[in-house]
């Protein structure tokens, strides 16, 4: 699948269910270990009451431990216009390359500028501040921590692999996150992930609703999690028939 193929509908369904959901559905597709593509608990969120945030990665690598001729400032134009150049809506995914990071990655200006061409959220490996009036924008933002200045900030590359949380992202690729965290999703199976998130949910009702009925029994959680465990196979199945073409 193109990455033109996924339409306004997959991405506004993919951003209707929250991250674990995803992972799960993700799983069903076997196509890739189930303890790889998202990343790991040092990517955290900043503002965890926000919806979750859907988009295609635009990246970047950053350092502020050290002087050097640009500050981060001067590749904001650069950034802004590598937007276009990817599908839409970006997600700004920054690989801090100080060890420890030395400084914030990001404050109120360069999220503004971000949300204001087209941006649907931010990721660093490194940290971030402003968070107030960060977080008055209704930016999605995911950092390793808070750091209060920007130190000597600058922007060496754009556009080329970064490693963020323990997952190598490619300028292009794909990411859901909310307040659990942040996954990638394989851009060839997304539609169909948007697709199965919904009868994932339904099935995983079964056990929760027969919880919530009051009346409980050992028994009953076990016909209740079989039930469940069926519906959660036959969806398996359907994805990997309609991936083979095989009935």
């Amino acid at each position: 699948m193109s990455d033109a193929a996924l339409s306004k509908e997959t991405l506004e369904l993919l951003g209707a269910y929250d991250t674990p959901t995803v992972c799960n559905v993700i799983e069903l597709f076997n196509v890739r270990p189930c303890n790889s593509g998202y990343m790991d608990s040092r990517i955290r969120s900043c503002f965890p009451d926000l919806p979750p945030m859907v988009g295609f990665a635009a990246t970047a690598t950053f350092r502020a431990a050290a002087p050097a001729g640009d500050d981060a400032y001067s590749s904001l134009e650069q950034q802004a216009a590598a937007f276009s150049e990817l599908p839409f809506p970006p997600v700004v995914v920054f690989e801090d390359l100080d060890d420890p990071c030395a400084a914030a990655t990001f404050g109120e200006i360069m999220c503004t500028t971000y949300k204001t061409f087209g941006a649907v959220g931010l990721i660093t490996s490194g940290a971030g501040r402003d968070l107030e009036q960060v977080g008055a924008l209704k930016f999605p933002v995911f950092t390793n921590g808070t750091i209060c200045a920007h130190g000597y900030c600058q922007i060496p590359s754009i556009q080329v692999p970064v490693h963020v949380g323990g997952v190598t992202v490619h300028p292009g690729d794909l990411l859901h996150g909310d307040c659990n965290g942040v996954t990638t999703i394989p851009l060839d199976i997304a539609s169909d992930v948007a697709a199965a998130c919904e009868p994932f949910m339904r099935a995983e009702a079964v056990v929760l609703e027969y919880l919530q009925a009051g009346s409980v029994t050992a028994d009953g959680l076990s016909q209740a999690t079989a039930e469940c465990h069926r519906m959660i196979d036959a969806l398996r199945e359907q994805v990997a028939s309609k991936r083979t073409g095989k009935p």
